[in-house]
């Protein structure tokens, strides 16, 4: 089964290098003290996604919106993807609200739909009070300054990170799946639909299932500039591989 998709190398879903580039402050309708990151609202990334070199659907990364949380400001981002082959159908959509000032999770929604799999899940997270709640259950501790699988990939589009070295984040909001690990792998220059570009291929391992888990290997390219935007990412998974190709890309830096 096909889990955890964030992409989301997505998912996963990712993702970074270098230094963010200049504050946001000038964009209109940013609030203040907002963390200086490499994306606006209206950026959308569309993927064409292969299973092996079958191309058996699409996807899309976007950021929605800039709302309010519990009377905080939030980016609210939607990874969805969407296909399948023959008698297995995948119909997803993840959605993540996070904290502005500090890009910590506020909220994070899972829609799966995979094959006869269906799942929806909705967790609050509460940073200033160290809980998360998952719909009606009781609450549970979680992670200094959490993040959800999507929120994880655009934190990590805004950091410093050199060819070469290793990283964890102790951050994930479910404290089991943490560290998450992130290897800078190389410079490599990659054609997908939307073009030629030169990229840093990342390796991101969650310590849960799917596709960024340690058996997943998945691998993320991203723009080697200030833009850190994922265009291609594949996976191997015990069934096959997993493949996402940038498509197009519109409202980008």
């Amino acid at each position: 089964m096909i889990r955890a998709l964030p992409l989301p190398m997505v998912l996963v879903a990712g993702v970074a290098l270098a230094a963010a580039r200049a504050p946001m402050a000038g964009q209109p309708g940013t609030p203040a003290g907002a963390t200086p990151v490499p994306f606006a609202v209206g950026e959308k990334l569309d993927y064409d996604v292969k299973f092996g070199s079958l191309k058996v659907g699409s996807g899309s990364m976007e950021v929605k919106e800039l709302t309010g949380v519990r009377g905080r400001s939030a980016w609210h981002t939607v990874f969805t993807i969407k296909g399948g082959i023959p008698l297995y159908r995948v119909n997803d959509v993840y959605e993540s609200w996070f904290d502005v000032a500090t890009l910590n999770s506020l909220r994070y929604h899972q829609d799966v739909d995979e094959g006869s799999y269906e799942r929806k899940r909705r967790f609050e997270i509460f940073p200033e009070r160290g809980m998360f709640r998952e719909g009606d259950k009781d609450e549970e501790p979680t992670v200094a300054n959490p993040l959800d699988d999507g929120s994880f990939l655009y934190f990590v589009r805004t950091l410093s990170l050199d060819v070469g070295k290793s990283y964890e984040f102790p951050r994930y909001f479910k404290a089991q799946g943490n560290p998450v690990r992130i290897r800078v792998l190389r410079r490599e220059t990659v054609t997908v639909p939307a073009g030629t570009f030169k990229t840093v291929v990342l390796q991101p391992t969650f310590q849960t299932k799917g596709i960024f888990s340690q058996n997943g290997k998945a691998e993320v390219w991203i723009t080697d500039d200030d833009r850190r935007i994922m265009v291609q990412m594949k996976s191997k998974l015990s069934f096959g591989s997993l493949n996402l190709y940038l498509q197009r890309a519109s409202g980008t830096k």
